[in-house]
């Protein structure tokens, strides 16, 4: 992997990139289960959509993968003098208001646009932060990714680690970012509406922002093809009722809504909606 991940820094961005489209459509062709789960889940989220939709989808969909490949595979080229032709903020405003409070902001993101650079870009453009991943099965792809997604300054924190880390930046009115949109099992986590089905997520995002006080705003860097860049585009915060519940359900609806906007460039490979409310058949 990291004989890889030279290669593309190596390279112009744009021959990168075409190396890294070649790479994730061998991934769609030898790995059919990903095809197959996200065919599933378009089913699910999107019924009204035809086979050549779903499949113009899931295309866009591992071309977004491409797109976080690449960019990971830059970091160590992009620096604050050149992070401008990579992103640009919308909404920026939307954080500088919440920051204002003093109590912290949980950016609410997910496997949307670029996740990766996102976090990355905003620790260069503002200030370093701090986000919270699922460590890797394989310990050096592990210290691999860790060693790329700090280099601009930020902290990474397993979901192993205790929530104290988290509540102590918050508590700093610094950045934490969460993506909330994978699914988790029932013993860990609540069942909300998402697409309109019962998604199973962990409720520990809005327990966090309540116990804190923090903001909570969702976040996305979105490709914009016209501007052949992403766009990080920081929402409108969450009105937060300390209610866990309620709160979780108001950050999904935010996601959807956000990948409703943006349909290929989510992570449809991931099965969201494995864990099922009891005495209900399985989805996939």
């Amino acid at each position: 992997m990291s004989i890889l991940m030279s290669l593309l820094r190596v390279l112009p961005r744009q021959a990168a990139f075409a190396v890294a489209r070649g790479l994730t459509t061998v991934l769609r062709l030898t790995v059919r289960r990903f095809t197959r789960i996200a065919h599933r889940n378009l089913q699910l989220a999107f019924p009204a959509y035809d086979e050549k939709q779903r499949v113009h989808c899931i295309d866009g969909c591992f071309r977004n993968m491409a797109g976080v490949f690449t960019a990971v595979a830059k970091f160590p080229l992009i620096t604050k003098r050149n992070v401008g032709d990579w992103i640009r903020y919308e909404g920026f405003e939307h954080f500088e208001a919440a920051l204002s409070r003093g109590k912290g902001v949980v950016f609410a993101t997910g496997h949307l646009g670029n996740w990766e650079l996102s976090a990355y870009a905003h620790a260069l453009l503002s200030a370093p932060m701090s986000f919270v991943v699922r460590p890797l099965d394989n310990p050096l792809l592990d210290r691999l990714s860790i060693h790329y997604r700090t280099l601009s300054g930020n902290r990474v924190i397993s979901r192993r680690e205790s929530v104290r880390p988290l509540i102590q930046m918050l508590r700093g009115n610094q950045a934490v970012g969460i993506l909330a949109d994978q699914n988790t099992t029932e013993d860990r986590g609540v069942f909300v509406n998402f697409f309109g089905l019962p998604a199973c997520v962990d409720s520990g995002l809005a327990k966090l922002a309540a116990h804190t006080g923090a903001a909570i705003i969702p976040g996305f860097a979105v490709w914009s093809t016209a501007e052949g860049r992403y766009i990080l585009k920081f929402y409108p915060p969450i009105a937060a009722s300390g209610d866990a519940l309620r709160d979780t359900q108001a950050v999904q609806s935010a996601l959807e809504l956000a990948i409703r906007e943006y349909p290929e460039q989510w992570l449809w490979i991931h099965r969201r909606w494995k864990t099922r409310p009891a005495g209900e058949p399985p989805i996939y």
